[in-house]
């Protein structure tokens, strides 16, 4: 067997202010054709996977592009084309392959393409008619028809907070390599279920649902089954929430079952649908609790769904009701980062603080700051999985330490803020800039979690989001989609 193998992914937040470019990537990691001879990190833990399980059956591994950015605006069209056509050449000069797999996000979009992963995935296919195509996804996709018409097998992570991705690559070589071999006969369908909601699987409903669809799968027919949770911030036609299954030989059974899991699933929408309080009611919410750390997630200015990282409205609430003992992060600003560097450990000085990225940042603060630790070289965790971190900053000002850095990320562990020497468990209120994420991490050390329907560029107000290609026939939008 001969496999190959690529990666090329970043997820569009269509009301960003930030284009995603050749800077973006860079930052995210660009490997030709070389992602696995340099160490594993969340973006290409799943090349890693892939051609350790062919190398260890003795097959051929061909592997190309490896590109990922951090979410943002959508993609300079010249930079996909070129990392797109990277790809496709490096296939037509493998020769015959039997089995491609790509690490995909499914919600990234170009100038000029509202599917990038569905127009990569066609262009594959016409190169390698005969080959076993597989994509891994984000659940976090828009999941389109050219994706379901041009792949053989389609696998989303199940988590959210995403930590398992491990195992999902490893479920779609596993598939892949069945395939290819004649033992399965892969058929796809899905099920569109109306709605546009947040659906974090640590607790609650969500648990249940995906422990009992995991349960599902490998019986009766059933191979796999994922929920595309959809990327509420992506103007997309297809933003959304869709169950799909991948069943053995049979459309009708794999129609049924995607309608099945999806019908379940919407009726859990109002279970899932939460009350997120405004940053001052959050505040009260916060100082009332007897004890820390009450970890506050700034949902808005998240990193990890196309936010700048540089808004200053929670903040400036904090610093407003002069909280002590706060820890905040991670604020996106190279500039800060850059003098601070300059300044030095144990240096005093004015800083001016956030609020570069336009209205949704909101307005620069300005403080005089204590620069206590400066780190190169930094990561934090995501599950298992190193995410770095950059240039890192650690200032304090009024009792609240601010952690900064250059290369814009969420929030993702308390490494973030125990690796620039802050004990978390001696801080009253912890801020992290993250919409659900944080929480495999945090969860664990917090006395409460509060999240926040901060201003930002990707607030939780699903029912008002401001799509221009969109139809508003989804729930919350109105009350019956179905009708």
């Amino acid at each position: 067997m001969h496999v190959f193998i690529a990666g090329l992914s970043t997820e569009t937040n269509s009301f960003s202010p930030l284009p995603t470019g050749d800077l973006g990537f860079a930052e995210g990691g660009v490997h030709h054709g070389d992602a696995t001879r340099h160490p594993l990190h969340y973006a290409t833990a799943p090349l890693h996977i892939w051609r350790e399980n062919a190398e260890a059956k003795g097959w051929q591994v061909t592997e190309s592009l490896s590109a990922h950015a951090q979410p943002a605006g959508p993609t300079v069209r010249p930079v996909y084309e070129r990392f797109r056509d990277e790809i496709l050449s490096d296939l037509r000069a493998a020769g015959p392959v039997d089995i491609i797999l790509l690490a995909l996000h499914g919600a990234m979009m170009a100038d000029g393409y509202e599917d990038c992963e569905g127009d990569l995935i066609a262009h594959c296919r016409a190169i390698a008619p005969k080959a076993v195509i597989g994509g891994l996804l984000d659940p976090h996709c828009h999941l389109t028809q050219q994706m379901l018409d041009e792949a053989s097998l389609l696998v989303a992570f199940k988590e959210y907070p995403h930590v398992d991705v491990p195992e999902r690559a490893a479920d779609l070589f596993r598939l892949a390599v069945e395939t290819a071999e004649g033992r399965i006969r892969p058929v796809m369908r899905d099920f569109d279920c109306r709605m546009i909601l947040a659906m974090p699987t640590p607790t609650g409903p969500m648990r249940d649902f995906v422990d009992a669809m995991a349960e599902r799968e490998g019986q009766d027919g059933i191979l796999s089954l994922s929920v595309a949770h959809g990327f509420p911030w992506g103007d997309h036609p297809r933003t959304g929430t869709r169950t799909f299954a991948i069943c053995d030989g049979d459309a009708a059974l794999a129609e049924h079952v995607a309608r099945d899991l999806g019908e379940s699933l919407y009726g859990l929408r109002r279970q899932l649908h939460r009350d997120i309080p405004d940053i001052e009611r959050a505040l009260d919410m916060a100082e009332a609790e007897p004890a820390g750390p009450v970890v506050l997630a700034d949902m808005s200015d998240n990193a990890g769904g196309g936010a700048p990282s540089d808004a200053t409205f929670l903040l400036r609430a904090i610093l407003d009701r002069r909280l002590s003992s706060v820890a905040t992060g991670i604020f996106w600003d190279p500039v800060a980062v850059r003098i601070c560097r300059e300044a030095g450990e144990g240096a005093t000085l004015p800083l001016r603080l956030g609020g570069k990225c336009g209205p949704m940042s909101g307005d620069p603060l300005d403080l005089t700051v204590a620069v206590r630790k400066c780190a190169s070289g930094v990561t934090q965790r995501f599950g298992e999985l190193p995410v770095p971190m950059g240039e890192v900053v650690r200032v304090e000002t009024q009792g609240v330490d601010i952690v900064l850095n250059d290369n814009r990320t969420q929030t993702f562990h308390p490494e973030a803020f125990e690796k620039l020497g802050i004990d978390l468990s001696q801080r009253r209120f912890v801020c992290v800039k993250s919409s659900n994420h944080y929480q495999a991490g945090f969860s664990p050390i917090a006395a409460r979690i509060i999240p926040v329907a901060t201003p930002g560029a990707i607030t939780p107000d699903f029912a008002n989001i401001p799509y221009t290609r969109r139809r508003r026939d989804y729930w919350p939008a109105i009350e019956d989609p179905f009708a």
